[in-house]
């Protein structure tokens, strides 16, 4: 690692603190129009964050190497999410909701990896400024996810998303050659699905800050509520709607947009893994239903129920209408298992991602007609593309991984105190990036809250190593990486 890079790395983090300080702003000036305490505690945050990144701007301008490399888009990665989770959390840290370092902490990471985890409660009365700032951290967590997703990890080569090298300046042969191009129009994608999110949630019955918050939340497959209940306080199937809606499309790649409005449904309908996602989202609604019905419950609340919680866990949101960890043992096995899919890459969602189990079973089957003929050459394919060795390897790798450290931090929790259920499910959520766990201590039901202090930071930190696709931050452990 040169020192030229290390100094842009610090310039860039720099200009992420000023956008963030800036961000601050907004509650800032929301909680003084209604003479809130707050403002002043958010005027604070954004001084000390400007201030800070805006030194490291000026100190580091020019000195930095501007060659982007793999080194610098690994140091990067980790350094913004980190750096912004610190400084993010300012403005609840200073809150006059006596907040810890750890709780503070702990909600501003699951807010910019679009987690939905929370530990706080008394959301129904608290401050617009503190809502809408949770929603805007979420909202700004999903801008940063899709920009990595198909800018820097293919570049990275992290998990296989080298696969999607050419998606971020393909699509219909070269157009969005260069990232600017994509940034502006992925961006202008996101703001006009959460523009629409908001204004259909208006229509169904949410009023305006409302409205506002949970679009930011759905779009991001985040979570955040503005409710303790979460989207279960409003008992409406219009609102319900809209938001299983929105966290679909939270869930597709960006880029699918571009394509639809350039080549039309076809352009959705060619796409394997968003093909792929909406069967098991509709397999997976079923089977819940299904098993509801069997257990009891009247067939229409069935459907509702199930359509809403299962694409909230699926798409990685977070939201819920009810506490499904009592719907039954198959309920929540499937549920665990969903942990684990995700949405599509290039979106917000989060998890192991569709196209790495599409890439898996591919694999898998290529082994069984191999060891069946063994003089046989089988050739994986992906979306019109030849999947070699390197990247099947890669998802391979990447899932291996994955699992140790969900295996790993699972154990760290349980020393902590927690129970299996709980332990397992917070750190399968939180890697999944998908909000609540599962069971009475961590369930939809209740919050983070009244786990050990020591459990908080171990889920911080699985939310960080999920949403940066593991590799990304355990390579910067490696020695090779800091020589020059």
């Amino acid at each position: 690692m040169k020192r030229g890079q290390l100094y842009f790395v610090g310039y860039a983090n720099g200009i992420f603190l000023v956008a963030l300080a800036t961000a601050m702003l907004i509650p800032a000036i929301i909680d003084a129009t209604n003479n809130a305490r707050e403002s002043m505690t958010f005027a604070i945050s954004a001084t000390i964050s400007g201030g800070v990144g805006g030194l490291l701007v000026i100190a580091l301008r020019g000195t930095g190497n501007m060659l982007f490399g793999r080194h610098t888009g690994f140091l990067l990665t980790v350094s913004a999410w980190i750096t912004l989770s610190f400084f993010g959390s300012l403005p609840l840290l200073l809150s006059s909701l006596g907040l810890s370092l750890a709780d503070a902490v702990f909600e501003t990471v699951s807010g910019l990896t679009t987690t939905g985890a929370t530990v706080l409660t008394g959301l129904d009365t608290m401050g617009s400024g503190l809502l809408l700032w949770r929603s805007l951290l979420q909202w700004i967590g999903g801008v940063g996810i899709v920009v990595m997703a198909i800018a820097m990890l293919p570049m990275m080569r992290v998990g296989g998303m080298q696969l999607f090298q050419m998606e971020s300046s393909d699509v219909s042969g070269k157009l969005f050659a260069r990232v600017s191009e994509l940034a502006r129009v992925t961006g202008a994608v996101y703001v006009g699905l959460t523009l629409a999110c908001a204004v259909g949630l208006m229509f169904a019955g949410m009023d305006l800050f409302d409205a506002v918050n949970h679009a930011m939340a759905t779009l991001a497959t985040g979570g955040f509520s503005t409710k303790d209940a979460s989207v279960g306080y409003y008992d409406s199937v219009a609102i319900e709607a809209v938001i299983i809606v929105f966290m679909v499309a939270g869930a597709l790649p960006l880029v699918a947009y571009a394509n639809f409005f350039m080549r039309g449904r076809r352009a959705i309908l060619e796409d394997e893994q968003i093909v792929t996602f909406l069967k098991v989202l509709a397999t997976a609604i079923l089977l819940t239903f299904y098993w509801n019905v069997s257990q009891g419950m009247e067939p229409v609340l069935a459907l509702r129920a199930s359509a809403f919680n299962v694409t909230s866990i699926l798409t990685d949101t977070g939201f819920a209408t009810t506490d499904f960890s009592t719907w039954g043992s198959f309920a929540v096995g499937l549920f665990f298992v969903l942990f684990f899919i995700g949405g599509c890459a290039g979106s917000t969602a989060g998890a192991i991602k569709m196209f790495r189990w599409q890439i898996l079973f591919s694999g898998a089957r290529a082994h069984l007609k191999t060891t069946l003929s063994p003089n046989r050459v089988v050739v994986l394919n992906y979306r019109g593309q030849s999947v070699d060795p390197d990247t099947l390897g890669a998802v391979r790798n990447f899932l291996f991984v994955y699992l140790v450290t969900f295996i790993a931090l699972s154990l760290l929790v349980m020393v902590t105190g927690l129970d299996f259920l709980s332990a397992t499910s917070s750190i399968a959520q939180a890697m999944a990036n998908a909000g609540p766990g599962l069971g009475p201590v961590v369930g939809p039901g209740t919050n983070f809250e009244s786990i050990p202090t020591a459990a908080k930071w171990i889920i911080a930190l699985a939310m960080i190593l999920g949403r940066l696709e593991v590799a990304t931050v355990y390579v910067l452990l490696l020695p090779d990486f800091w020589k020059s």
